[in-house]
């Protein structure tokens, strides 16, 4: 399972995604959409950076991630920047998280691991059960529109995300865009937003 390999991945120390700050699709978005404070949830939490991003501007963060290494990481983070934000060690695939409903959830790299529709419609449908009505879905996910030389995220085209989130979400934006990186040449990336339809 792809959660055993973020595991294993971590354990080793092999962790090129995990850059030491917050991405600036995060920022960005959260700016010039004038997204709200509220309780968010970061899926794929890793290190941090992004869930204390969001603590330091007021939102109350929950961040979720299968490796205890990442969160046990986090953690001293937010203590050093004296923030409060909370880490959990949770699978968000098979596990609820009992805090919800949250205003904002955030994935920076989750959503696009999945291989299948099927995998990736699932995600989808969770994210909405943990989003209270109305509640704003932000995904940054490799872009399958690059010609790569190199190894990178997973890439996954538009009709990808369409397919997989429309049935529980309707599009705010839908941007190409490129993740935050250490890499001169970054990977390029979709940034998703998404709110929660009314019936999901």
């Amino acid at each position: 399972m792809i959660e055993e390999q973020f595991k294993k991945l971590y354990k080793a120390g092999n962790t090129p995604w995990d850059i030491g700050k917050p991405d600036f699709n995060l920022i960005q978005t959260v700016t010039a959409m004038a997204i709200k404070p509220c309780k968010a949830l970061e899926i794929g939490c890793g290190t941090g950076s992004n869930s204390i991003w969001l603590a330091q501007n007021s939102f109350d963060v929950i961040g979720v991630d299968t490796s205890e290494i990442a969160t046990q990481k986090a953690s001293e983070e937010a203590l050093n920047a004296n923030l409060k934000c909370t880490f959990k060690v949770i699978n968000f695939r098979t596990h609820k998280i009992e805090e919800a409903p949250f205003g904002f959830a955030f994935d920076r790299g989750c959503f696009h691991t999945l291989t299948s529709d099927e995998e990736r419609k699932n995600f989808a449908e969770n994210v909405a059960a943990h989003l209270e009505e109305d509640g704003l879905w932000l995904s940054i996910i490799g872009n399958a529109d690059e010609q790569r030389d190199n190894p990178g995220p997973p890439q996954r085209t538009a009709r990808d995300i369409v397919n997989s989130v429309e049935p529980c979400f309707e599009i705010l934006s839908l941007v190409s865009s490129r993740f935050e990186s250490n890499r001169p040449n970054p990977p390029r990336a979709w940034v998703c937003l998404m709110r929660k339809r009314r019936f999901a």
